[in-house]
């Protein structure tokens, strides 16, 4: 049995929740791969994994999290910058792990992930995974507007305005804070 996922925002597509394997509460930054609710590092892999659908196809092991690692770096440049250069570099590199075989099934075309290495397969469905998103609305994927924040979002309200990780928290915050500066004010 897997432990509960510690992490504030989970749900997003696997790209952006690596992303958001790292969150922060009252200041202090914790990381679901380096110990963040008592958790190993491998044991916050095994978290992930099974809260992104990925258990059944990876394993958590540390071959398997040095890569994810990896990925997690490459993605965090690329979002924080997507015309950097190195960042694409780093996604590539990631990406050279792993390859989209087609196939056919009974119920029609398909298509199939393979990897040399099963250890790269978590880094690597989490790199084409950003391929994808990119592709449908770059634009979408944001930063959470709170700057105490480093959440990541893919924004898929109707007219495409989100700006908080979750309303329950960070939105809540920013209303609370500026109800209190205008009943301050007065």
């Amino acid at each position: 049995m897997t432990a509960a996922d510690p992490r504030p925002l989970t749900g997003e597509p696997v790209a952006l929740d690596l992303l958001n394997t790292r969150w922060v509460v009252d200041g202090e930054p914790l990381d679901l791969f380096a110990g963040a609710a008592g958790l190993t590092r491998v044991q916050g892999l095994a978290v992930w994994l099974e809260s992104t659908g990925l258990a059944g196809r990876f394993r958590a092991d540390a071959a398997a999290l040095v890569h994810l690692l990896t990925a997690r770096e490459a993605l965090a440049r690329a979002v924080a910058d997507p015309a950097d250069e190195s960042a694409r570099t780093l996604i590539d590199a990631v990406l050279e792990h792993g390859r989209i075989r087609a196939t056919l099934t009974a119920e029609g075309p398909g298509e199939r992930a393979e990897f040399a290495d099963p250890a790269w397969g978590p880094a690597w469905t989490a790199a084409r995974d950003y391929l994808g998103l990119l592709g449908a609305a770059p634009g979408r994927i944001r930063k959470c507007a709170s700057e105490s924040c480093v959440l990541h979002f893919y924004d898929v309200s109707r007219n495409g305005t989100r700006r908080w990780c979750s309303m329950a928290a960070c939105g809540n915050r920013a209303k609370a804070s500026r109800h209190y500066a205008r009943t301050r004010e007065r």
